[in-house]
């Protein structure tokens, strides 16, 4: 694992001062604006955590937005690197801490990885854990299980390096499950509890998948596939 610098501690802070101060003054002049009674200083501290992670989300957003986080192998002391730390320090910092907390429910959760970069069908919900969101692409009415785990990083030693996940449509990624960087998995695939995923597997339409490391167990009807002409009803 790389060391984090100074530098890169210090730009962090810098962005994390900016959100800090401008969600209280925010904060506290909403509060002004606001008849609360009684409740004035609660409404100051909630609106205050509120609006400091609504900022601090912006300035991670404008930030890659400057210096992009791409797909691939991180060298050693090249900007990527910088980029690449202070990205993490938003994470391990802010963002971590809700990701893994359970507290926030599911359908929030769908916007706060909207808000990360993730790219999430209609009717898409994960209530497991995505990181680096920004590499995940999930089709539409795809779910992810609880307390699983879709991990586009690679940590090596000294080896850094971000692959996407794809999945299509239809997917269902079972109850702790863990998907690992580089894998695509297809319409309708389903990964079963618990399995694990390994880097750049390929899981094609309608295929089921279970066990550690996780392997080819079924398939499926999708809703694009016939059934056989010979299939009678069952009553």
């Amino acid at each position: 694992m790389r060391r984090i610098n100074s530098l890169q501690i210090a730009a962090f802070a810098l962005l994390l001062t900016l959100a800090v101060s401008i969600g209280i003054s925010a904060a506290v002049l909403l509060a002004t604006l606001i008849p609360l009674g009684g409740y004035h200083e609660i409404a100051v501290v909630f609106l205050s955590a509120l609006l400091i992670y609504a900022f601090a989300l912006f300035f991670f957003r404008a930030f890659l937005l400057l210096f992009p986080l791409r797909s691939g192998d991180i060298p050693e002391g090249s900007q990527q690197e910088f980029v690449y730390h202070v990205y993490l320090l938003f994470y391990l910092i802010l963002f971590y801490p809700i990701l893994r907390s359970g507290f926030v429910p599911v359908p929030i959760m769908r916007l706060v990885y909207l808000g990360l970069g993730a790219k999430l069908g209609d009717n898409t919900y994960s209530s497991g854990i995505i990181l680096d969101a920004q590499f995940v692409e999930i089709g539409s009415n795809s779910i992810v299980g609880q307390y699983a785990l879709l991990v586009p990083h690679v940590i090596e030693g000294s080896k850094l390096a971000h692959y996407p996940i794809k999945m299509g449509n239809n997917v269902t990624i079972g109850a702790g499950a863990t998907v690992l960087s580089g894998v695509t998995i297809g319409d309708g695939a389903i990964v079963s509890t618990g399995a694990v995923v390994t880097k750049g597997t390929q899981i094609g339409p309608g295929e089921i998948w279970g066990g550690i490391p996780a392997k080819l167990i079924g398939t499926r009807v999708t809703t694009d596939q016939q059934p056989p002409e010979d299939a009678e009803e069952s009553v």
